[in-house]
């Protein structure tokens, strides 16, 4: 796309760096990256959480996500809304921290998605900030946009305006502005993403630093430079060490993996149980570090290890966080296996899930297969976005294969077909939630390495839901009702979950804040921050 001259390079990602303002507190409305990382030490296993390893091992992926009420979508499924396992108890949560204690509540949602806010609300504070930043029309029409004196008198009000809009507010104001399809606000947008450099800070409260990335999201959208900036963020510009040392800061501080890795191990340990030869397909294989301690738990086995085969798919941007191909995925597991007397093989497929077909799994017969997809599925585009629906094939392609086991993990968010402010409100939601989790973990706000992961590893993110449509918008979250939609018409049948995949996650979520909810629902395993749900974890067949 072509990008106006009289803008600024694209080349910038603008950092908000300065000190941020107090920010009057606020209530939100009742209404989700995730990274790969490192086994947790054996010492903190249980005798379900199949949690041990010797060695630090990381994985790619960033994101999670978040149930939405009723946004209408072409995907194979009508979804309503039902109270979620985190519905509010008690009275709404509001946003200001100045302890910066983890105990304190931000301003989480306070269900699993965002409602959809009556537009007109918007229209009209836009409206009023479009009156008092560009003056009347008449004034606008002979040949100045104000006079010096209209400039003065209204600087005053223009300013009264914006100090009674929380940041939330100004955002979504800016949003509407941006979203007009006949360009007629955009001087608006412009001058109020010019006035929120101000109220947002990569190094501020979780709100501060949120609005910083969605606000680079916006200016993105205007200049239309979204897919370059998530190019640029997306893993590129640090070194392998550089961004395997991000993806482990989220990791430690972040629940979200290891929730992911430790209900999925603890299915396909209890569905192959009986069996000699096991296949693990692995759609989002990374390091491997998940299987490191399922090895180590088939080893254990009464009768003895079984044969164990994996087969991992990934593409170039996992590639560059390990710093190499599949074969050092494979070296790696060869030695845990090896060192716990099981057999094992691994086979490497370098592709993206859109690009799988039937003989890249090279599935034999004879061997119980498992099936992973640990928070990819979102990235496969679906109906909305290419006739040949990727998301829909790769499920009816593996369902082809008859698993025994298929685990599915997702974060729970509303942003693949929804109109963009819609999808705008709800990633201000979702991941409101995911910067008050990190913030949890009381890593120093000023803290470089805490603003790169953060960039790295969940800004991308955001600037692509924001600022790229079409087959550039690879960040496509579903609510799990779409999910299950998908699965029941490529032919699946869902698992119940046993009482150890809870007691697993539970186990994880002992070593961070109280504010991380766990529930299973109707046989789907919640995670949630506070009242909001960021993850769900599901068995299919």
């Amino acid at each position: 796309m072509q990008t106006s001259q009289e803008h600024q390079d694209s080349s910038n990602f603008h950092l908000y760096h300065q000190p941020m303002q107090q920010v009057e507190p606020y209530c939100f409305p009742s209404f989700q990256m995730l990274n790969d990382t490192m086994c947790p030490d054996a010492s903190q296993a249980t005798q379900v959480s199949i949690q041990s390893c010797n060695e630090q091992y990381f994985t790619l992926e960033s994101s999670p996500a978040a149930k939405c009420v009723g946004y209408d979508s072409p995907s194979g499924g009508s979804i309503s809304s039902n109270k979620t396992p985190f519905s509010p108890q008690g009275s709404q949560s509001c946003l200001s921290d100045p302890h910066h204690s983890s105990e304190n509540t931000y301003g989480s949602p306070l269900s699993g998605s965002s409602v959809v806010e009556d537009g007109s609300e918007w229209r009209h504070i836009l409206r009023n900030l479009e009156n008092k930043l560009l003056g009347p029309e008449s004034e606008m029409d002979d040949g100045c946009s104000c006079s010096q004196a209209y400039s003065l008198s209204s600087s005053n009000q223009i300013m009264e305006m914006i100090a009674n809009l929380d940041l939330k507010q100004a955002l979504i104001a800016c949003a509407e502005a941006i979203s007009d399809e006949e360009r007629r606000s955009l001087p608006t947008a412009e001058r109020l993403m010019n006035i929120l450099e101000g109220m947002v800070s990569i190094s501020g409260e979780p709100i501060q630093r949120l609005g910083a990335y969605m606000l680079e999201g916006l200016r993105a959208r205007l200049l239309y430079t979204g897919n370059f900036i998530y190019k640029k963020l997306n893993c590129n510009e640090p070194t392998s060490s550089e961004l395997m040392s991000y993806m482990g800061i989220l990791y430690q501080i972040c629940p979200y993996y290891k929730f992911a890795y430790n209900s999925a191990n603890v299915v396909i340990w209890e569905a192959m149980q009986n069996e000699s030869r096991i296949h693990i397909i692995d759609f989002q294989i990374a390091q491997g570090s998940q299987w490191v301690s399922l090895i180590e738990r088939l080893a254990k086995r009464t009768g003895g290890p079984p044969y164990i085969r994996v087969t991992g798919v990934d593409d170039s941007q996992s590639a560059h966080a390990r710093g190499g191909g599949q074969d050092l995925v494979g070296q790696k597991l060869s030695k845990v296996a090896a060192s716990f007397g099981v057999p094992f093989e691994f086979h490497g497929a370098a592709m993206s899930g859109c690009e799988v077909e039937l003989e890249n799994l090279r599935v034999r017969q004879g061997e119980a297969l498992a099936v992973n997809f640990p928070y990819m599925l979102h990235h496969m585009p679906d109906e909305s976005v290419t006739t040949r629906n990727h998301r829909d094939r790769l499920l009816r392609l593996v369902k082809s294969l008859s698993p025994k086991v298929v685990t599915l993990v997702e974060q729970e968010s509303n942003t693949n077909t929804a109109p963009f402010v819609p999808r705008f409100r709800e990633t201000f939601d979702y991941y409101l939630a995911m910067f008050e989790s990190i913030d949890a973990a009381r890593p120093p706000r000023s803290d470089k390495k805490r603003i790169s992961a953060e960039e790295n590893c969940v800004a991308r993110d955001i600037v692509n839901i924001i600022a790229c449509e079409g087959p550039e918008r690879v960040e496509r979250h579903e609510p799990f009702g779409k999910w299950r939609a998908r699965l029941t018409m490529a032919g699946f049948t869902q698992c119940p979950l046993s009482s150890s995949v809870s007691i697993a996650a539970m186990d994880v979520l002992k070593e961070y804040s109280k504010n991380y909810r766990l529930e299973e629902r109707n046989g789907v395993l919640h995670l949630g921050w506070k009242n909001r749900i960021l993850a769900t974890s599901s068995a299919w067949r």
